[in-house]
């Protein structure tokens, strides 16, 4: 029998644990070793069973092991120790107050999706899981972020597999009393609630959810409420669900109201308000438009309050592909985008943020990455490459300007240690290298023997395996009515087999089913009897996405031959409790998606930072990092013929690495069964990569290269009541309607006859600013290798001074002069280009003017 509601009735703990309770609120306890070994003391088994929730756990557990607990003293002192320790560490200065004054005050940091803990299950894949790193290791060195997102009432889906491997998806209910949250409430003790106006007199409501996440907090809002009629309070019912409409409408409370829950927060809170936004992907790009509302409340007009947003916004691109970004029928948007949800702001200006470079603006889509860029003066990729493939992707944007101009950067992505690293691996760190931080322990130590290492890391995969047993043997009761498994269930895999992992999304760029493309060669490649290769593979589809689903199913019915299943095999429903075995289970990670359509590639990450080697193609962060003592690279065929040719050409070169390279190196052993080889590069890749690959040193890079330089373009623009955000728009206004009229009428250079390297090449230049001065622009040579196909390699650019101030060739024509020395032999080119100049610009390009000689 079915009941007809549920709750949460949480446990009544003796005052004398009253420090579990504390320690169970701060979602530290998902990243801090010494807490969990608290709880796990009270009842291992259980422990093990509530998947490391703190709040479920001790609402499980019996009230007489409580009572004895609270009668311990040791226990009770320990954990005194450990709420006295995060006081401290809530409460100290850290890395970031060591910057001095020059920082952001507060950094709002918005995302569709938090990866914190398998226990708020409020995160799809990677992007949720780089969003959950960023905060923790934000709170790690005291950057005051506050995190901000929706909280879904059923998460993203539970991912189950019919007998005949079709992915299955189920929606559990959550109920946010029964995680760790707390409601935000106003002084009178009222939940805080925002309002977004939505068409046709109606309103949507939330609630507003608050995590700690160490320092950090996290609000999430929540539709779920009786004031929203059934299906507004849908609204925030599942991660990445529902249509065109629905989806728009969880962007517009994320951003809207996401900015709205951030006043109130500031408001109780005490703490600034923020100086710099950040957009973790276009999802949250309506935040813009509520801050150009206030302050247009404030006096401002569109245009200077967009120049004030845009100071002080950091947009992040996670996606190498267009259709990876969410467009919305112009015609819908335009329906919600009225005067009464923002105030003050013409939709007109508002939709005009949203058209694609190019298109009618009448029908244009309406495209949250292109909103998202606009409305953001510092934006970047998740890697090198990425920045790279980001440039040229969203190049449209700044046209005339060649893609290295594109002002997007990039700052690689990392993943947070501690909550990755494997506790074996920690313990092996303390005992044996005198520290905690496994990140930057001194992995390479003759403190540490090469068989002590090994012992360890076959632990780590014998807790894999069971894992994956007891995850196989739930699938199977699941698929069969309760039925007990069949014996070979309990044997499946073996901790003494050369194990590699492959886990992620779904989609068909990620390429699950790469390792099929010759079944019989990696079937002989799995059996071999002198060096057997063992898989683990784990992912799940969007539920929309068939194709995806269909691999799914390919992978899982070769899995399922008698001779392969022990070798092979697919665990379902991959989420944070899953990964944080499988990890540092594998020797081996494999990623092999279509260059350059990995923007990232976290997952082979968190598996270096466990002692695994990469097999991957030269892609995301492996694009950067790659070295022969870190693993190998799968070469990219990116001359072949078809996509069916390249994917046979990068299959071979798989199976080739698989079997000649990689068992080989790893079954060769000393005498006492260590591989010895094998063992130096896994010491190799902790010492040496794994610094490389921390969220800590992302975090860094983002505070020093984009918080700080926002904070302080924001402070100057918005200085003496907006003064500089109402000059820089007026004055973008006019070089805009003047732009027109500039021109570079002609060029001559002079000093050369036969050129040679070292040679001073002499340049003069008419150049007509019509209704522009020379202050307003900066005349440029831009020079280097000329190319076959007319382009200039590598350019540079050097400033011709303008030689006719006192006495110019007309009112709207100018002479401009300069040099420049030719440093390199072989072909040569440039030419003489005319871009805007103005003191609160960031980049040449920023305005997407430009004017080239003929």
């Amino acid at each position: 029998m079915k009941p007809i509601r549920k709750f949460t009735v949480r446990a009544v703990i003796p005052a004398e644990l009253g420090a579990l309770e504390e320690l169970a609120a701060n979602l530290r306890w998902a990243w801090h070793e010494p807490t969990r070994r608290l709880f796990q003391h009270v009842d291992p088994g259980l422990w093990q069973a509530s998947d490391h929730d703190p709040v479920a756990f001790l609402g499980e557990v019996a009230p007489a092991r409580l009572a004895e607990l609270a009668s311990d003293g040791g226990y009770v002192e320990w954990a005194e120790r450990e709420r006295a320790a995060l006081r401290e560490y809530l409460a100290e200065p850290r890395w970031f107050q060591s910057l001095g004054a020059e920082t952001p005050r507060t950094i709002a940091y918005f995302s569709p999706e938090f990866g914190i803990t398998a226990a708020l299950p409020q995160y799809s894949g990677g992007l949720g899981i780089l969003a959950g790193d960023h905060l923790k290791a934000a709170s790690d060195l005291g950057v005051p972020i506050v995190g901000v997102g929706l909280f879904y009432k059923a998460g993203y889906f539970a991912q189950s597999i019919s007998p005949d491997g079709w992915q299955q998806e189920r929606y559990p209910v959550l109920d946010p009393d029964g995680l760790p949250l707390t409601l935000l409430r106003a002084p009178d003790g009222a939940p805080v609630q925002v309002t977004l106006a939505l068409p046709d007199d109606r309103a949507l409501h939330a609630r507003v959810w608050k995590a700690a996440v160490g320092r950090i907090p996290l609000l999430l809002l929540d539709t779920d409420i009786p004031t929203n009629s059934d299906e507004l309070r849908s609204v925030t019912d599942r991660l990445y669900g529902g249509g065109g409409e629905h989806r728009l409408l969880q962007e517009l409370l994320l951003g809207i109201g996401g900015a709205r829950a951030i006043r109130a927060w500031t408001e109780l809170s005490g703490c600034p308000a923020p100086d710099v936004f950040h957009m973790n992907e276009g999802h949250a790009g309506f935040l813009g438009l509520e801050r150009i509302a206030t302050y247009i409340g404030e006096g401002l007009t569109f245009a200077a309050a967009l120049q004030l947003v845009r100071a002080g916004t950091v947009f992040t691109t996670h996606t190498p592909v267009p259709a990876g970004i969410d467009r919305f029928d112009r015609a819908l948007v335009e329906r919600y985008l009225s005067s009464s949800l923002l105030p003050g702001v013409d939709p007109a200006d508002a939709l005009a943020l949203g058209v694609e470079p190019g298109a009618d603006p009448a029908t244009s889509a309406f495209n949250m990455a292109v909103m998202g860029l606009r409305l953001a003066q510092h934006a970047n990729g998740v890697s090198k490459l990425h920045g790279e493939v980001s440039r040229r992707m969203f190049g449209d944007l700044w046209p005339g300007f060649d893609a290295e101009e594109v002002p997007i950067t990039s700052i690689t992505n990392g993943v947070h240690a501690p909550t990755w690293t494997d506790p074996a691996l920690l313990g092996l760190a303390e005992t044996r290298l005198g520290t905690g931080d496994t990140e930057h322990a001194d992995w390479r130590s003759p403190a540490l023997a090469d068989g002590e290492f090994w012992s360890v890391k076959r632990g780590m995969r014998q807790q894999l395996v069971d894992d994956a047993r007891r995850r196989l043997a739930a699938s199977w009761r699941e698929q069969h009515s309760g039925a007990e498994p069949p014996k070979w269930v309990s044997q499946v895999l073996d901790p003494d087999t050369l194990t590699v992992g492959f886990a992620r999304r779904v989609p068909t760029y990620k390429r699950l089913t790469l390792m099929l493309q010759d079944p019989e060669r990696l079937k002989a490649i799995l059996t071999n009897p002198e060096r057997p290769v063992q898989f683990v593979i784990a992912g799940k589809s969007h539920p929309a996405d068939d194709e995806g689903k269909r691999l799914i199913q390919q992978l899982v019915q070769f899995a399922q031959q008698p001779e392969l299943r022990g070798r092979i095999v697919f665990l379902p429903d991959y989420d944070m409790s899953m990964a944080e075995k499988l990890y540092p289970g594998c020797d081996v990670w494999l990623n092999n998606p279509l260059r350059p359509l990995e923007a990232c590639g976290t997952s082979g990450m968190k598996a270096a930072m466990n002692g695994a080697l990469n097999l991957s193609i030269l892609d995301g962060w492996w694009a950067e990092f790659a070295g022969d003592d870190y693993g190998w690279v799968i070469p990219s065929a990116d001359a072949a013929g078809d996509a069916g040719e390249r994917d046979a050409l990068e299959a071979a070169a798989l199976y080739d690495l698989l079997e000649h390279r990689v068992a080989p190196r790893y079954y060769e052993r000393d005498g006492d069964g260590v591989p010895v080889e094998w063992v130096r590069r896994v010491r190799e890749t902790l010492a040496v990569l794994a610094p490389d690959l921390g969220a800590d040193r992302m975090v860094r890079e983002y505070v020093e290269r984009l918080y700080r330089p926002a904070a302080e373009h924001f402070a100057s623009v918005a200085a003496e009541s907006a003064r500089g955000a109402r000059e820089l728009s007026s004055w973008g206004a006019r070089v805009r309607s003047a732009w027109p009229g500039v021109q570079v009428a002609h060029v001559e250079s002079g000093g050369i006859d036969a050129p040679h390297v070292g040679d001073e090449l002499q340049l003069r230049a008419v150049v007509r600013l019509g209704e522009l001065s020379p202050d307003d622009v900066r005349v440029e040579v831009v020079y280097g290798k000329s190319r076959a196909d007319e382009t200039i390699d590598a350019a540079q650019r050097a400033e011709l001074e303008v030689a006719d101030a006192a006495a110019p060739l007309s009112p709207s024509e100018h002479l401009y002069t300069g040099s420049l020395v030719l440093d390199r032999a072989g072909a040569f080119g440039y030419t003489v280009r005319v871009v805007p100049r103005h003191p609160l610009l960031l980049s040449t390009a920023e305005l997407g003017l430009v004017a080239v000689a003929d």
